[in-house]
């Protein structure tokens, strides 16, 4: 069954423009999920809206959306308002610049979704686009209409196709210096600066997300099949808080050292497991000579 786009329309480059279709780069699918239940009747819980002042329950087609412009005082406004309102973007993506990937500071990403060309007459356009930025090392900005809002969308060649990805505007975004300014001034020695330039170091490697598991993810459905078998949920590893480090000197120092500690610890077992493996090799090609000869 092939995937539903969540989005339908043109990609467009000055005069050049090819249908193209949006798909959700990301899902929640495989998340466990809980319904809320009646723990009484065993049956599921419904939500409705309800009058904040007569606590009756309001049928869908009397409400409405409403802004407020006093205390209590609305300006109600129809779907069919909104719907009204013409925006350029609504079925186009019209890139308006192009900017050094880098330039786009990644507090501003929002959500990514994958651009594909929606039939084999735009596949053409499509490439050339996205290959003159790749050929150009740039990505393209442009702006796209999605649930009715407009959004700014970073697009950047990825394989075959266009990543493009939401981005949040700046009045969205909280200023850094309410958080940061009360943060003083900190004169460091060039020894400490160096002993934690060496654990980064000792720390650094390619971005590989398989590395990384869901831990909460994999804690919840072992809880949800131990009440399914019947058997005791599995106790949790009591974790130490950390602290506010009083040495600073001496913890970086023993980090060092566990780092050794811990990189000989894998060392060895990277050698076992190839000792393994070479062992279950050379048992193979045996067992296959063995075979050819009888």
């Amino acid at each position: 069954m092939a995937e539903r786009a969540s989005w339908n329309g043109y990609l467009k480059l000055s005069l050049v423009s090819c249908s193209v279709s949006l798909f959700p780069a990301t899902t929640q699918a495989d998340r466990t999920r809980f319904h809320v239940v009646n723990r009484k009747t065993g049956n599921r819980v419904k939500r409705v809206f309800i009058d904040a002042e007569t606590e009756k329950v309001v049928d869908t087609d009397e409400q409405v959306k409403g802004f407020e412009v006093g205390k209590g005082d609305y300006i109600y406004v129809e779907d069919d308002e909104i719907d009204d309102i013409r925006i350029e973007s609504t079925h186009t993506i019209d890139i308006e610049r192009f900017v050094p990937r880098d330039d786009v500071n990644s507090r501003f990403l929002d959500r990514p979704y994958y651009v594909a060309p929606d039939d084999k007459v735009a596949q053409e356009a499509f490439a050339v686009i996205r290959e003159a930025m790749a050929k150009e090392k740039k990505a393209g900005i442009g702006r796209i209409v999605m649930a009715r809002r407009e959004h700014m969308v970073l697009l950047e060649p990825l394989d075959r196709g266009i990543l493009a990805t939401t981005l949040r505007y700046p009045y969205e975004m909280r200023a850094e210096e309410r958080y940061f300014d009360d943060i003083p001034k900190t004169k460091i020695s060039p020894e400490m600066l160096e002993l934690a330039a060496h654990i980064i170091d000792k720390k650094s490697g390619p971005f590989e997300p398989d590395a990384f598991e869901d831990r909460y993810e994999k804690a919840l459905v072992a809880l949800v099949k131990s009440k399914q078998t019947g058997k005791p949920p599995p106790t949790p590893k009591d974790v130490p808080k950390p602290s506010n480090v009083i040495n600073l000197m001496d913890a970086l120092k023993k980090s060092i050292s566990a780092e050794k500690s811990g990189g000989r610890t894998a060392a060895r077992a990277q050698t076992r497991t190839t000792a393994k493996r070479t062992t279950r090799r050379r048992a193979a090609r045996t067992g296959a000579k063995r075979r050819a000869a009888g």
